[in-house]
């Protein structure tokens, strides 16, 4: 007779960890209630314009692009700082960057380095 082993609990699924950090990441960058909803506007605008470019005339595609990044941008400016593209280049040059918002932090320095530590 053969010995029958219990299957192993199945794995929790793997992609919901890291797509719980970035949305966690992504609302605490995101507080100011201005800020949040023009986001809502701004992100799906700026993917729909990139639908767009393939199926009408190549400006309407762009301008759409556009007018989402600007929302997004003029969120940012009112939450108090960078916007998430920026940001990500200002780390891969090792320049300063606003991750989060100065009026949010507690007990942290405003400006974050390529290294994550701060300064100000």
């Amino acid at each position: 007779m053969r010995d029958e082993y219990p299957s192993p609990a199945p794995r929790p699924l793997s992609w919901r960890r890291p797509l719980r950090r970035i949305l966690l990441n992504w609302l605490e960058r995101h507080r100011d209630p201005f800020n949040f909803w023009i986001h809502l506007l701004g992100i799906p605008l700026a993917v729909t314009g990139v639908v767009l470019l393939f199926f009408l005339p190549w400006w309407v595609g762009v301008s759409a692009v556009c007018a989402g990044y600007l929302l997004q941008y003029i969120g940012h400016r009112v939450e108090g700082n960078d916007v998430g593209e920026w940001a990500a280049v200002k780390r891969l040059l090792g320049r300063p960057y606003v991750s989060i918002a100065p009026r949010w932090q507690q007990g942290e320095t405003r400006l974050k380095g390529s290294d994550g530590s701060s300064s100000l």
